[in-house]
């Protein structure tokens, strides 16, 4: 999910009505997105809630959640009372369909899981609107492990002057590869951020396994790791490709038994 490829209005759950506000905006390269705001700082006890439509999990085990926000400096906000704050928090919730109403999930922490509270490496002031000084903030969390069919996300402003400018929903996995004479086919990474899913290679035609089963294990950014084992040309083929004849598998990205 990327809500920055939405070409008609995201119509977001919001929570009260009186919080979040959909509105036309800018990205970083001034390309006009649909965005979310929200700015009661001169109102107390702030509880706005925002909440994302259906997003199927599709096999993941582990997601990964990319927010683009501006916050307002609450120090520059003239008279403005010591409520403001200059974060937000992230939640998700778990379910196997499209089950959620104006007020299912409660809008609260349990059932509500928590990500992380979210914070501003750059937070803007009157001046940067004057001169129209974009400080856009990106920061990603991910959670896991994930196991309904789907989940939703929610933001939450307890008393901030903020912009929800991108939010872009993503998975990890290992590509389709061949190495050590052996094909190895996409694998989804696992659960945690440290975990290393095995996955058991097939030697291309005319090659066989020695010594041990093949293995690679595919970590948590995508990358394969810790190769086991090989493939090696049965009797009377040999490792080609483009014709030529190789004695090193590591050298091969498209290898032949031939």
């Amino acid at each position: 999910m990327d809500s920055t490829t939405a070409t008609a209005e995201l119509g977001w759950m919001v929570h009260p009505p009186s919080g979040w506000e959909e509105v036309s905006g800018y990205d970083e390269n001034m390309n006009t997105i649909r965005t979310y705001q929200v700015c009661n700082v001169f109102e107390s006890s702030q509880n706005n809630w925002l909440r994302t439509k259906f997003i199927r999990r599709r096999g993941a085990h582990r997601i990964h959640v990319e927010m683009k926000f501006s916050v307002r400096d609450c120090s520059s906000i003239p008279s403005v009372p010591g409520s403001c704050k200059e974060t937000f928090n992230l939640y998700y919730y778990e379910a196997d369909f499209d089950s959620a109403t104006k007020t299912f999930p409660n809008w609260m922490e349990n059932p509500w899981v928590k990500v992380d509270t979210i914070a501003a490496d750059e937070s803007f002031s009157q001046v940067d609107l004057g001169g129209r000084v974009m400080k856009i903030n990106t920061e990603v969390r991910s959670f896991g492990p994930v196991s309904r069919n789907g989940f939703y996300l929610a933001f939450q402003d307890y008393g901030g002057c903020m912009s929800l400018i991108a939010v872009r929903v993503f998975y990890r996995k290992c590509p389709r590869v061949i190495q050590n004479g052996a094909i190895f086919q996409e694998t989804l990474s696992g659960a945690e951020s440290t975990s290393l899913v095995a996955a058991r290679g097939s030697c291309i035609a005319n090659a066989e396994e020695v010594d041990v089963p093949i293995k690679l294990y595919c970590n948590g950014d995508g990358e394969w790791l810790v190769p086991i084992g090989r493939c090696m040309c049965k009797a009377g083929f040999e490792a080609v490709e483009n014709g030529t004849v190789s004695s090193f598998w590591e050298a091969l990205r498209g290898p032949q038994c031939k």
